[in-house]
């Protein structure tokens, strides 16, 4: 039996408890190892620490306690995506080549980009900033920042894959690719360190220093982990990050 067929054999409930497994167990894991990997970093002399100001005291209790309620949204809505399998709104292919695979994934990050950006800069408008600013209190980010937001966010960010589930059959682990590839860009860009110091800001190597641009000042970089949306809808920062500005 391949994945595609096992997982819409499930029952809702088996989907609920198995995306709050996935969720929180690949959050977890990626939050520790991204930790160890700028510490590890930082003692070579690898890199650099964007912003040296410490934590606000509450701030690592508050990042946990929000990714906790993103996780609990993320992984209770997988029922979503099994539902639409369930009403027929959309199927997936029980077998597919590698190069397909590949070709699927590649379009996924690309709509991840461009979905995330619409999301983000509809969450700094008038109507909804008061949903992203549980976001914004991390401003010297940490990995666990990576998650912590309002529910109402996590709900907006995390119906990615709908739309092209409706458009496309896709290949099962294509689509589970998704959030596991969208975490680990999103780790690094809440890593709060600059892994790549010499690229210019608008080389995709620099995405972790683009968005930390943003948490700092948030008008503008609304991109994920590439530069592109930014540059064409004319929203990149264009204030370069300084080590002094940490104390601004």
């Amino acid at each position: 039996m391949d994945a595609g067929t096992w997982f819409t054999q499930l029952n809702a409930w088996q989907v609920m408890l198995l995306g709050l497994v996935f969720f929180g167990g690949i959050y977890l894991l990626g939050g520790l190892l991204m930790s160890m990997l700028t510490s590890g970093l930082s003692r070579l002399g690898i890199g650099q620490v964007l912003d040296t100001r410490p934590l606000k005291p509450d701030q690592l209790g508050r990042e946990w306690r929000q990714s906790f309620h993103s996780i609990l949204v993320f992984g209770l809505g997988m029922i979503v995506p099994w539902g639409f399998l369930q009403l027929g709104w959309a199927h997936l292919t029980p077998d597919a080549s590698a190069g397909r695979i590949a070709l699927e994934i590649a379009v996924l990050l690309i709509w991840n980009d461009v979905h995330f950006w619409i999301n983000h800069r509809l969450l700094h408008t008038r109507q909804l900033v008061r949903y992203h600013g549980d976001h914004h209190r991390s401003v010297v980010t940490t990995p666990w920042s990576t998650y912590s937001f309002h529910p109402i966010e996590a709900l907006m960010l995390g119906n990615i894959i709908l739309l092209p589930m409706v458009v496309h059959d896709f290949y099962f682990w294509s689509l589970a690719s998704v959030p596991v590839l969208s975490l680990i860009l999103n780790l690094i860009g809440h890593s709060n360190y600059d892994f790549f110091p010499k690229v210019p800001d608008t080389h995709p190597l620099a995405a972790s220093r683009r968005h930390h641009l943003h948490h700092s000042r948030p008008a503008g970089n609304y991109g994920f982990a590439l530069p592109f949306m930014d540059q064409i809808m004319g929203t990149k920062v264009k204030t370069a990050y300084t080590r002094a500005s940490a104390a601004e």
